[in-house]
């Protein structure tokens, strides 16, 4: 079918991209807000510059241009700082897949393939820990205390199964009940709903499983979720993603870690401490949930060392 004109203005067309991201896609709630944010700015970025009523046909790669000159000098986040690269990419891949939505409907527009990613450097793409400066990072909760007890096991979780926060904070406590028959050598699998609503299995170790009976234990409420934010009246939720990435970094901070700390951190460095100790990339991007190897190919920086410590090894290089 050949590719028709709109009348209806670019802009309009983003609720039923949403709504295509949910029911065709099956894209999860938080990818769904995640792409309501990014293409928001580009609606409130065609009214700041007159083009409210610009048809998808009449879009050009000139705008595409200046809109990547706006993601780069002319936003800031609410803390006044500009988009990093990595940032202004999601902002700049949102734009394409509604583009490419608007396609798979025969509707003329700029092909998405016309929208270039900002190049990033490899230290901007992925940041990871030493094992050590994990190690010390548990240490600081206070495992006497409630909080301090969930906010040990959610870290030693983390790195023992490599999970999204999105992941951790859906758990709930009866996914936890194969662990009641007290094994201290096994190492347990659980199968989880993950990105993109895929179930996928992860593995805790006997270390993280030992913090969870421990927490569990402690435990004196019906509440179905796995972790609670313990509040002072004595109301408890649901652990949000943004509680768990304020009390990692805090105890980052208190650990004496030089580097920012996020919950995406811990699970970089499980992937690297994996690879570190042989693991094979396409073990690790299973492992990681990731849907492609091309995105476990981040993780190079450890491979590429492997290969150069193989090579000083059995190659001297001296012709005799």
């Amino acid at each position: 079918m050949q590719a028709r004109n709109s009348t209806t203005p670019l802009r309009e067309y983003l609720l039923p991209f949403l709504d295509y991201c949910e029911i065709e896609k099956g894209l999860s709630n938080n990818t769904q807000r995640n792409y309501q944010q990014y293409l928001s700015l580009f609606v409130k970025w065609l009214k700041k510059e007159n083009l409210s009523e610009l048809k998808p046909h009449e879009l050009t790669a000139n705008h595409i241009w200046d809109y990547r000159l706006f993601l780069a000098r002319g936003h800031t986040t609410n803390r006044g700082e500009y988009l990093s690269k990595k940032s202004q990419n999601y902002y700049l891949i949102a734009l394409r897949s509604l583009l490419a939505f608007l396609a798979e409907r025969d509707i003329e527009t700029l092909p998405s393939s016309k929208i270039k990613l900002a190049k990033q450097k490899n230290e901007e793409t992925i940041s990871f820990l030493d094992v050590h400066d994990i190690a010390k990072m548990v240490e600081v909760p206070d495992v006497q205390t409630p909080k301090g007890l969930r906010d040990r096991t959610i870290m030693e979780l983390f790195f023992s199964s490599g999970m999204r926060i999105s992941e951790l904070t859906a758990l709930n406590q009866d996914q936890m009940s194969m662990m009641q028959d007290n094994a201290t050598d096994r190492t347990y699998e659980l199968s989880i709903i993950g990105k993109g609503k895929h179930i996928r299995t992860i593995f805790i170790s006997p270390r993280a499983t030992l913090w969870i009976r421990k927490y569990l234990k402690s435990r004196h409420d019906a509440e179905k979720p796995l972790f609670i934010s313990l509040t002072k009246n004595g109301e408890t939720n649901r652990l949000s993603p943004r509680a768990i990435q304020m009390m990692i970094g805090r105890c980052s901070i208190l650990a004496g870690v030089s580097k920012r700390v996020t919950p995406h951190t811990l699970r970089h460095t499980y992937a690297t401490d994996l690879l570190d100790h042989g693991a094979d990339l396409r073990s690790v991007q299973e492992l990681l949930g990731h849907k492609n190897v091309a995105t476990t190919q981040i993780y190079t920086h450890v491979t590429n060392k492997r290969l150069r410590d193989i090579h000083e090894k059995f190659h001297g290089g001296n012709i005799k």
